[in-house]
């Protein structure tokens, strides 16, 4: 049987205001599109890419911030906005991957808890292609990737009629300093982590994509086709 397609857009470093415009024109795009059984094996959507260009606090449907915290964060330099994603409030920055994949999960046959946990798959298998052991994903509310108590990729995601938004957060030389000014996903006690520091070299977003392209393929069972970013 055919895979399924999936178009790639690598937007290389962007705002993520732009990032959210450039998802929503996806999100309409494919909600416009005949509302019938799709077949396996067609054109399922979009992967969206990119390095945040500044630093951005987001929160979630739950939350995650009051206004007194938006407007210390505010101080600080970075940019808040409130998402339509699950989860509380995490941070992105240069150094991270974002991944946004507009699917509809018909056309790959998930549902939204697989398609939460191929996200989970994607990162750990990137990690281990990288050769970092010891990776894993947790049970409910430890939503993401982890290395033992530290988090090295968040994961937020919506869906409406069956198609996805937003998606996973990757430290690769992320700052981490910008996430001790929040309780990242709302959980005390954890902390946070990335490839540079657990590999001990300066890991680029740049190093990290043909990889995690390679394990996206694997997990989703797709093909990727490059597409103009301006689509």
């Amino acid at each position: 049987m055919r895979r399924p397609a999936v178009r790639l857009l690598w937007l290389g470093r962007l705002q993520y205001a732009e990032l959210l415009a450039l998802q929503e024109r996806w999100l309409r795009r494919m909600q416009a599109e005949p509302r019938t059984e799709a077949p396996l094996g067609t054109e399922a959507g979009a992967l969206l890419l990119c390095e945040p260009a500044g630093p951005v606090y987001t929160s979630g449907l739950r939350g995650g911030l009051t206004p007194q915290e938006t407007a210390r964060l505010r101080a600080l330099g970075a940019e808040v906005r409130a998402t339509g994603r699950g989860g509380l409030a995490t941070f992105h920055g240069p150094g991270q991957l974002l991944c946004h994949p507009v699917l509809d999960l018909r056309h790959l046959g998930l549902r939204l808890r697989t398609h939460v946990a191929a996200l989970e798959a994607c990162a750990v298998r990137l990690c281990e292609l990288l050769g970092l052991r010891g990776v894993s994903a947790r049970p409910p509310p430890y939503t993401g990737v982890w290395l033992g108590e530290c988090k090295i990729c968040a994961i937020g995601v919506r869906c409406g009629r069956h198609i996805t938004s937003h998606g996973l957060a990757l430290n690769c030389s992320t700052d981490l300093t910008w996430f001790e000014h929040i309780v990242p996903c709302g959980l005390v006690g954890t902390g946070v982590t990335s490839l540079s520091k657990e590999l001990q070299r300066h890991v680029t977003v740049d190093e990290v994509m043909p990889p995690f392209l390679v394990a996206f393929k694997e997990t989703y069972k797709c093909t990727l086709v490059s597409e103009d970013s301006l689509n």
